[in-house]
């Protein structure tokens, strides 16, 4: 009687510091909605803060600067978008409705298979459809104001005149926007989120055909899914062979819904 006594109390002694642990040890992760629209008071702003704001969106809410680098070259370079763009236009492949520069760039980022720089479409399309997402829907989710201001720095970078026009009374941009109104919807579905958040752009995975990221189709009978939920949240902190740090968002535990990482991680933890 003695010795079941103090099986029952090492058990019980187990099982409250595993709960204890698990309530208290691990970090929680909190639920918290995708980066909202910044508020634009552009009715002030000059034409060189425009284009600053625009290389901000660039180098962050765009995070154009994940493909277009010099790392990897996963996609063209944009230092002369604005010289090349004219030339672009009168090429054979281009299929685009565009008739300058400005609405050229303008259709790179919303309509990015109008062109695609030989070398850089999906695979098995012959550069005829670009993996690169519209920059106005998805996790992206530019509005026009924004993606104006980048179309400057893009024109600023490359040394050419500004055409942009800052947008009149885009001092009230953003603020009927859906995150402000009470945050978007949950996705539904670890498809919705593959397809939002652009997954399949670097991923083989779904039905997507990316290339510049590893392989996920068959991931779960490498990884658990601890190992997964640590490489969405913390994606440098193991990085698999033959791939380059920095490529991959680091803020998806910012842009997710815990319910939403978790759906992910089990999607991803039963493909095997």
């Amino acid at each position: 009687m003695k010795k079941f006594l103090t099986m029952v109390f090492f058990s019980l002694l187990v099982i409250g510091f595993f709960a204890g642990f698990s309530n208290f040890g691990v970090p929680r992760i909190e639920p918290a909605p995708p980066p909202v629209e910044e508020k634009l008071d552009l009715s002030a702003m000059t034409m060189p803060q425009f284009v600053a704001l625009g290389e901000k969106l660039f180098k962050g809410k765009g995070t154009c600067t994940l493909c277009h680098s010099g790392v990897g070259g996963r996609a063209p370079l944009l230092g002369k978008s604005a010289v090349v763009a004219a030339a672009r236009l009168k090429e054979a492949r281009y299929k685009g409705e565009a008739k300058d520069v400005q609405a050229y760039l303008l259709e790179s980022m919303v309509k990015p298979s109008a062109y695609v720089v030989a070398g850089f479409g999906k695979k098995g399309t012959q550069d005829a459809e670009s993996p690169m997402p519209d920059v106005s829907a998805g996790s992206i989710r530019m509005n026009e104001a924004e993606i104006a201001a980048v179309i400057a720095y893009l024109q600023d970078l490359a040394g050419v005149d500004i055409s942009v026009k800052i947008p009149e009374g885009a001092g009230d941009a953003g603020e009927d926007s859906e995150e402000d109104s009470g945050g978007r919807k949950p996705f539904s579905s670890a498809a919705e989120i593959i397809e939002e958040m652009s997954c399949g752009a670097c991923h083989k995975v779904a039905d997507a055909e990316g290339e510049t990221a590893p392989d996920l189709r068959k991931l779960g009978a490498r990884r658990g899914k601890a190992h997964i939920r640590r490489s969405i949240l913390d994606p440098n902190a193991e990085i698999s062979q033959g791939f380059e740090p920095d490529l991959m968002p680091p803020d998806y535990g910012e842009q997710l819904f815990a319910k939403e990482l978790e759906m992910l991680v089990e999607y991803l933890a039963g493909l095997k």
